[in-house]
């Protein structure tokens, strides 16, 4: 039987393995990306202006800037200065740095949505700076956080169909060659399109759900 004809579970299986590498790549960037987009976001509303400067270069330089130019650039030009890296770390590093320059946006955004007198209630008790930040102001801001955090994850899962140009067999790689092998685009990109949509709807469903239980609280 030709690969032409076989049915389309026989497709699965290459995917799956391809959909792994993909759910490697996501996580490892947010790993990085959470504690980035922290102190990057707290950077910024810092009252210490190299550090304010520090962190809004960074956000503004990975958000004003694709996030292809930035893969091809680390892992196409930095061998040219002797700095050599494997594709995976490439693409967990560009989507997580990437990824955190948003999310520092979500973090402001969200502290500075605390009332003020959230902070003065905080210097009444006499606490340090880091301690309202810590025990009053970044709990607070938490459930705002976290519906931009899932649009954010999502949004990091479908860039990882971005590490395929570098090699990386990720399920858009693993697709792209499957389809040139047996021809079957439509069954493939088809299949392709429900798992990525299958990823986001389990993201959603676990950022929901962690916006309950975090309210609850």
């Amino acid at each position: 039987m030709s690969l032409v004809s076989e049915p389309i579970a026989e497709l699965l299986p290459p995917l799956l393995e391809g959909l792994t590498v993909t759910l490697q790549v996501m996580a490892g960037a947010v790993v990085l990306a959470v504690p980035l987009a922290l102190v990057a976001g707290i950077g910024r509303l810092s009252p210490l202006r190299p550090v304010r400067w520090l962190a809004s270069t960074y956000v503004e330089v990975f958000r004003g800037t694709s996030a292809l130019v930035q893969l091809f650039w680390f892992y196409f030009v930095l061998p040219l200065f002797g700095v050599q890296l494997p594709a995976m770390l490439v693409g967990i590093v560009v989507l997580a740095l990437n990824a955190g320059a948003y999310g520092a946006e979500v973090v402001r955004g969200a502290i500075r949505a605390v009332p003020p007198g959230q902070r003065e209630a905080g210097v009444a008790l006499n606490l340090t700076r880091a301690q309202i930040l810590r025990r009053i102001v970044v709990p607070q801001a938490v459930p705002a956080m976290l519906p931009p955090a899932g649009n954010l994850l999502i949004e990091l899962m479908k860039n990882t169909a971005l590490v395929s140009l570098i090699t990386i067999a990720d399920l858009t790689f693993r697709g792209q060659l499957l389809r040139s092998e047996t021809l079957r685009t439509t069954e493939i990109f088809g299949l392709m399109l429900l798992l990525y949509f299958a990823v986001a709807l389990l993201i959603t469903a676990g950022v929901r759900l962690l916006e309950r239980r975090v309210r609850i609280r």
